[in-house]
This record gives C-alpha cells, structure tokens and sequence, in this order.
C-alpha cells in the first residue's frame, strides 16, 4: 500500500532538505519511493511543495487531491491551503508559524484567523507545534525543517530513532549536523 506525504512551505524553509532526507531513510527501510518538487516563486518567498510517495512500488509521483496520509508544513496558512489534498481524517503537523503571503503585506487581504481549529473542523488530525522557538533553541531559524522531521518521526513508530539520525547526517552537511541533531531531538520529545 503506497503512503503519500505532502511537505509545504514558503521558499527557503527548507522543504527541500527535509523531502530529501525523508526519501532518504525511506529508501533505505527498503520502500520503493518516488520524490517530485514542485516549485512555487520559492526564490521570492512563495509556496513550494513537495510530495513524497513511498510503499513496495510506488508509479507515480504525484499526490492528488484526497490523498494525502500527512502534510508537513512549515507554515500555518500553506497547511490551510492544501487541506484539500488530506485524506479524511490524515494528520497535519504543522510549525504554527505565521508568515504574511504579499496580498497581507500590501494591505490587500488580512491573515486567516483560527487556522488550526478549521483545519480540525474539516476533519484533519492537527499537531501544531512552535517549531520556530525549538530552532532558535537548537541553534538556527533555519532549521524549522529539522525540528518538524523529529515531529515527523514519532508517527513512524516502525523506523527506530537511529534510522531517522542516519539519515540526517547523510543528508546535512557536517558543518549544520551538530545543530541538527539538536532540533531533530527537541522536535521529537
């Protein structure tokens, strides 16, 4: 049976990294998997998404609407924008950070208030989390990404915590890996 899982965020999260080392430990549990990116303005501060599709053969990349098992975001409004792709009754975890999209910044729209309990009321499993002050604690902003997978990975109660830090130092740079280390853990606990 395949898995979907949607990552979304505004460019320069760091989805990207995150997707990857999500592939990564999947590949290496013996999952057939498929990754596709699929690019916003991710330069310009825009909404990028990417899925991850894993099982014993995965055909394509895609995930549509309906599909999802789980969307990771790292953003509340871009958690709200793709619940349409949730499944009834997948699971959101979610940083509850708020970033303003242009139409906010110029005054042309006013953020959502209430995101986390309409998400719930259209029936999504909500774990919302300060991801951003657990970066700041590890070390960086940057890694909010890191800190969402540590989420991540108590829902994967069939891959042992070792695997997930596999996967983390084959897929960060040596240089961030202490750091990353740090906010896996506390996103984890």
């Amino acid at each position: 049976m395949t898995k979907n899982i949607m990552i979304v965020g505004v460019g320069g999260q760091g989805s990207l990294l995150a997707s990857k080392m999500l592939g990564h430990l999947l590949l290496t549990r013996g999952y057939d998997v498929k990754v596709s990116e699929v690019h916003g303005m991710s330069q310009r501060g825009g909404s990028v998404v990417t899925y991850v599709r894993f099982g014993d053969k995965v055909y394509s990349p895609v995930i549509d609407k309906g599909e999802a098992d789980v969307i990771i975001s790292f953003e509340l409004l871009e958690a709200a924008r793709y619940i349409p792709y949730l499944k009834k009754n997948g699971r959101i975890i979610v940083s509850d950070q708020q970033i303003d999209p242009m139409p906010v910044i110029t005054g042309a729209a006013r953020y959502p208030e209430n995101l986390i309990d309409k998400m719930e009321q259209a029936g999504a499993q909500v774990d919302a989390m300060d991801a951003m002050s657990l970066a700041l604690e590890a070390g960086s902003a940057k890694a909010v990404n890191i800190v969402l997978m540590g989420r991540v990975s108590r829902y994967f109660e069939e891959i042992p915590e070792e695997a997930w830090i596999q996967a983390l130092e084959e897929c960060v740079p040596p240089k961030f890996l202490e750091m990353n280390k740090k906010a896996f853990a506390l996103g984890r606990k």
